[in-house]
C-alpha cells in the first residue's frame, strides 16, 4: 500500500494517483485539491492527466481575431475570394 509521501512529487506539492487511488484514497485526492493541490493521475506507470483544482484562476481566452495568424493572407493578390479559392482547389482533388 502506498503512502502520502509516496505520491508527493519531490519538486512540487502535487500529488501523484494512480487510478486504483481514485477508488480507493479518493478522500486524499480531495483534500489535496482542497489545498490547491494539482493531482497527476498516472495508468500503467504513464501520466495520463492532471485534475487541477477548480479554484484555480483560468487562462484567459483570447479572441481569434486577435491571434496573429488571423488576416495573414490579406494582402495577397491572388486570394480575391476566399470561397473562390477554396473550390479551385477542392475542384482539383475532386477531378482525382
Amino acid at each position: 500500500m502506498y503512502t502520502l509521501s509516496d505520491h508527493l512529487d519531490k519538486n512540487t506539492s502535487a500529488m501523484k494517483a494512480t487510478f486504483l487511488d481514485l477508488r480507493k484514497r479518493s478522500k486524499e485526492i480531495v483534500k489535496a485539491l482542497d489545498r490547491n493541490e494539482p493531482v497527476t493521475l498516472f495508468y500503467r506507470g504513464k501520466a495520463k492527466g492532471v485534475i487541477v483544482p477548480a479554484s484555480l484562476p483560468r487562462a484567459k481566452s483570447v479572441s481569434v481575431s486577435k491571434h496573429r495568424a488571423f488576416g495573414m493572407w490579406r494582402n495577397r493578390s491572388d486570394v480575391k475570394s476566399p470561397q473562390a479559392f477554396v473550390a479551385k482547389l477542392r475542384n482539383v482533388r475532386h477531378a482525382l
